[in-house]
């Protein structure tokens, strides 16, 4: 068992499942969508992006661009919502702007698991 792979495995997983539960609920109200969630998506995609810098492969260039994708969807979500806060008014426009951010960051992040699941059982053992 290669434990680096494990370790990307577990972050780009991780990550993708923070999207989707930051994404899921209702799209007219921020009231079920956690602004610590998305904070946690944030985070977590970062590290998943740093891991995926030492791969030298084209899989792993196809795995890069995903998680830059959807790094900077999920930092405009959170930067729309922190200006949006302090400098407007969060009315419905404002929170559809910000899912449907997250919701592109889900599908980056989608594509990347598959892509890694895709390359995982490729391999040989």
């Amino acid at each position: 068992m290669n434990l680096d792979k494990v370790i990307s495995g577990f972050f780009i997983i991780l990550a993708m499942t923070l999207n989707f539960g930051f994404f899921y609920g209702d799209m007219d109200s921020l009231v079920s969508h956690s602004k610590y969630e998305l904070m946690a998506a944030i985070i977590v995609n970062l590290i998943a992006t740093t891991l995926k810098l030492g791969d030298k492969t084209q899989m792993g260039s196809v795995l890069l661009a995903t998680s830059l994708v959807a790094d900077i969807q999920l930092i405009a979500a959170a930067t729309v919502w922190t200006i949006a806060a302090y400098a407007y008014t969060i009315d419905q426009e404002i929170t559809s702007i910000i899912i449907s951010l997250s919701g592109g960051a889900l599908l980056a992040n989608l594509v990347s698991v598959a892509l890694y699941i895709g390359d995982t059982l490729k391999s040989k053992r």
